[in-house]
C-alpha cells in the first residue's frame, strides 16, 4: 500500500473529492494525509477525515505564507484544540518561507516556534515547509523540538548539503514529483539518501494554472514517485511501498495496515 504523506485535497471542489479518492484507491494509495494551512483549513481537514476515516488523516497548522502576524495565544489554543481531534496525526503544514514577497520573517519564525512547541507538547510529528530559509530552519527545529518528536521535510528537493544536515538531525525526507525531473535529486536519492529515511507525497492541491484538469497532481500520481525511487534504488515498487509505509508508521507512532489487513482484523 502507498501512503501519501502530504496533500491539500481539502482545497479542491468538494464535488471532486469522491473521484480523487477513487483514482487514488485504484493506484494503490491506501492512506492520505491532508494538511491544514490555516485554522479554518485545518478544521476542514479534520471534517474530511471524519467523513473518510478509512482513507484520510489530518494535519493541523498555519502555513508560513498564511501568517499575518505573530500567532496570538488564542490562536495557539485553538490549534491545540484542533490537534487533539480524532484523526489528527501531525502538525502540518508549518515552517518558513523566505521567498520575496512572503510575510514578515520574524512573524513566520514566531509562528513556527509556537507550533513546533505545540507538537512537542502533544507528541505529534512535524511535517515542515522550507523554501529558501535553508539551515536556520533546522536550527529552529533543533532548539524547539530537541529530538522529542519526529520531523519530516515536506516536498524535499535538496541540495546535497541540506540533505545531509537533515539526515544528521534525524529528519525524514518526503519525496514528490520533482524526483521525476531533477537529475541532481535523482542522484542524491540513488547514492546518499537511505530508503529507511524516505517518505512519499504528492502535495496535491488545485492547479488551475495548468491547461488541462487531467494534468493536476493528485494522490493517484504517488505511484510514479514510488516507481522512480524503485528504479533509482534497484528495488521493486512493492519493496519501496513496504519500507516507506513502515517509515511513516514510525513517524506517526502507529502501525499502518492495508485495507485487507484491517478487514481480517
Amino acid at each position: 500500500m502507498l501512503v501519501d504523506t502530504h496533500t491539500h485535497i481539502d482545497q479542491h471542489d468538494p464535488a471532486e473529492l469522491p473521484d480523487i479518492l477513487e483514482r487514488a484507491q485504484k493506484a494503490g494509495v491506501g492512506r492520505i494525509i491532508v494538511a491544514g494551512v490555516t485554522i479554518a483549513s485545518s478544521e476542514r481537514c479534520i471534517a474530511l477525515t471524519a467523513q473518510h476515516p478509512e482513507v484520510l488523516w489530518a494535519g493541523v497548522g498555519v502555513h508560513p505564507m498564511e501568517v499575518t502576524g505573530p500567532l496570538a495565544n488564542e490562536e495557539i489554543e485553538e490549534l491545540e484544540r484542533l490537534a487533539r481531534s480524532k484523526g489528527v496525526v501531525c502538525i502540518s503544514e508549518i515552517g518558513l518561507d523566505h521567498q520575496a514577497g512572503m510575510p514578515d520573517r520574524a512573524a513566520q519564525e514566531q509562528a513556527f516556534r509556537a507550533q513546533t512547541a505545540l507538537a512537542v507538547k502533544l507528541r505529534l510529528p512535524v511535517i515542515f515547509h522550507n523554501r529558501e530559509a535553508g539551515f536556520p530552519l533546522l536550527d529552529v527545529l533543533r532548539e524547539e523540538a530537541k529530538g522529542r518528536v519526529p520531523l519530516v521535510a515536506h516536498y524535499f528537493q535538496g541540495p546535497r548539503d541540506y540533505a545531509f544536515a537533515c539526515l544528521e538531525q534525524g529528519v525524514y525526507l518526503s519525496l514528490a514529483k520533482p524526483l521525476l525531473r531533477l537529475p541532481e535529486l535523482q542522484e542524491l536519492v540513488r547514492r546518499d539518501i537511505p530508503l529507511d529515511r524516505i517518505l512519499l507525497e504528492t502535495d496535491s492541491y488545485p492547479q488551475p494554472f495548468k491547461k488541462h484538469r487531467s494534468s493536476w497532481t493528485e494522490p493517484a500520481h504517488l505511484q510514479q514517485v514510488a516507481a522512480k525511487v524503485a528504479e533509482l534504488k534497484g528495488l521493486t515498487v512493492e519493496e519501496v511501498e513496504a519500507v516507506t509505509m513502515a517509515n511513516l508508521g514510525r513517524v506517526l507512532g502507529r502501525e499502518i495496515v492495508t485495507p485487507q489487513q484491517a478487514t481480517r482484523r
